[in-house]
């Protein structure tokens, strides 16, 4: 997990908190009550330690993580095995959208202000918004864009239907940070979602 992506999620998570350094996994699932289950599974298996279960209406989502990359990773085989899947029976994800807006007006960034947990957002800068399905992929892609870009974390969201980012700075970094976001989703395999 890259500074600031840890930082927010942080700020976000109900359960064991992440820091700058460790690794994790998400997984994303329907029906969502079988979160509760398999939360638990990865858990008791592995030294991994649950950051996030969150069970809404169609889908559930939860996080673990550890210092250990190796953990993590158990932890993933670990689930897989027990749902008899392999990694590539994943959804591959798909961006949705993406919007650059530059200069961004004073009023605009106060209303973005009022929901963000991350940055402010400062007029005149450019934000990026990205969204993708399935919405727990925008982890990955926000941690991926940090590393490449020197950008501010304004926000994001990763439960329902889509997930999404919000960053800032100056237009370069934000396309640069557009670009390997785009990337790293586009370089992850799967099966089409429908």
């Amino acid at each position: 997990m890259q500074a600031q992506y840890a930082a927010f999620i942080g700020s976000v998570t109900q359960g064991d908190l992440p820091t700058e350094g460790m690794a994790a996994l998400y997984v994303e699932m329907a029906p969502g009550n079988e979160v509760f289950r398999v939360v638990d599974i990865a858990v008791k298996a592995t030294e991994a330690r649950p950051g996030a279960q969150i069970v809404e209406r169609e889908f559930g989502m939860f996080e673990v993580h550890s210092r250990s990359q190796a953990a993590v990773l158990e932890a993933g085989e670990v689930v897989l095995s027990r749902l008899g899947l392999n990694v590539q029976d994943r959804i591959k994800p798909q961006v949705v959208s993406t919007q650059v807006i530059t200069r961004i007006d004073p009023y605009q960034s106060q209303l973005i202000n009022r929901f963000r947990r991350g940055s402010m957002l400062v007029p005149g800068e450019t934000m990026l918004v990205l969204e993708c399905a399935p919405a727990a992929y925008i982890n990955y892609a926000v941690n991926e864009a940090e590393k490449k870009a020197s950008i501010k974390l304004i926000h994001v969201t990763s439960v329902g239907r889509f997930g999404r980012m919000w960053l800032s700075g100056s237009e370069a970094e934000i396309i640069t940070a557009r670009d390997a976001a785009i990337s790293a989703l586009e370089s992850l395999d799967g099966q089409i979602g429908s």
